[in-house]
């Protein structure tokens, strides 16, 4: 004889799960995994994108379905489409071990990248392995999180390293000179330094020269911004590197 399953129940596997308390009830939303910050953020519109059903529980594992006198209870309504952009809003995510871990490990990848990026060896002006800067910062007792963004980990990753020294190293920085007309550099200037870390000389005799230091980094966008801003009409330099491939010459 076949068993006949309740009809507010329904099995789901895979999910992430947005809970929110209201009143005395906590109810739950079923979504595809990474997509709730993608909608939070902007970067998706379409809720059948976000949600596995268009339904609000009140428990996602066990397959029960909010029924409406709880939700008219709680929310005042029983329109599901408000109800469910309320809990997206302003409902708690949680994030299951694979997707945590998943996500600190590319959290993690990124920090050592930006650190080896920015950094060299003072003696041998060349950038160290990544391997080296990740065994240096496990000695420092750095843990890399995945609640923070990974730019401001690794600047501080990288002002621990400099005042501990557990190995030789220094920020990474690339010498460039920027000329341009006199005159029209005068219209876009600020909008350019802004992108230098220092400026060593500014020259307005004959023509704008800049001299000035910049994370190797910061190269390509200094350079369209210039581009963008003289119209075609300025031109950078690398006068030299303090970032040195391996098989490379310095310029």
């Amino acid at each position: 004889m076949p068993i006949n399953q309740p009809s507010n129940q329904i099995k789901l596997t895979n999910v992430s799960l947005v809970r929110m308390r209201k009143g005395k009830k906590r109810f739950e939303l079923a979504c595809y995994q990474n997509k709730v910050q993608d909608w939070r953020s902007g970067v998706e519109t379409d809720l059948d994108e976000v949600l596995q059903i268009p339904s609000v529980f009140l428990n996602v594992s066990k397959g029960q379905v909010a029924p409406n006198d709880d939700l008219k209870a709680s929310f005042g309504t029983t329109d599901q489409d408000k109800i469910i952009l309320e809990i997206l809003k302003k409902g708690e995510l949680q994030v299951g071990e694979k997707e945590r871990q998943a996500k600190l490990q590319q959290q993690h990848a990124t920090v050592i990248d930006l650190v080896t990026s920015r950094c060299v060896n003072p003696t041998t002006k060349r950038p160290y392995p990544t391997t080296i800067i990740e065994k240096a910062l496990s000695e420092l007792g750095f843990n890399i999180v995945a609640t923070k963004s990974a730019k401001a980990q690794a600047l501080d990753a990288i002002k621990q390293l400099i005042a501990k020294q557990i190995i030789p190293i220094a920020r990474a920085r690339m010498r460039v000179r920027l000329t341009a007309d006199a005159k029209e550099a005068k219209k876009y200037r600020e909008a350019i330094v802004s992108l230098i870390e220092q400026i060593e000389t500014e020259d307005w005799s004959q023509e704008w020269a800049c001299v000035g230091f910049i994370e190797p980094g910061k190269y390509r966008e200094l350079g369209e911004k210039l581009q963008q801003e003289s119209k075609g009409r300025a031109n950078i330099e690398v006068l030299d590197m303090a970032v040195i491939q391996e098989g490379e010459e310095a310029i």
